[in-house]
């Protein structure tokens, strides 16, 4: 089993978890820092994925394991809504926050 390539992918499947876990408990701070973290680990994945490809029997695998990170993902910008349209206001002036 080639579980250098799979390694990535399942890394990116707990950071992806530990962001929804950050987004319910409202940390979003934590959820950038995160998303950051991600970034480079796609990178890497990138990067390896051309030089190496996963065996066929691992295919099933990751096809599951990405279907997670975006159910995971989903969630993350469903609970964002909220946040990003109240961020939305606050930049364009129109806050409803009272003074």
């Amino acid at each position: 089993m080639n579980t250098h390539l799979l390694s990535y992918y399942e890394a990116i499947e707990q950071a992806s978890a530990d962001m929804l876990s950050a987004a319910r408990s409202g940390n979003w701070d934590q959820v950038v820092k995160l998303e950051g973290a991600c970034v480079l680990l796609i990178s890497q994945l990138k990067r390896a994925a051309s030089q190496e490809q996963l065996p066929p029997e691992e295919s099933q695998l990751k096809t599951r394991i990405m279907q997670r990170i975006l159910l995971n993902d989903a969630e993350i910008r469903h609970l964002a809504e909220p946040w990003l349209e109240d961020l939305d206001l606050v930049l364009s002036g129109k806050s409803k926050m009272v003074h």
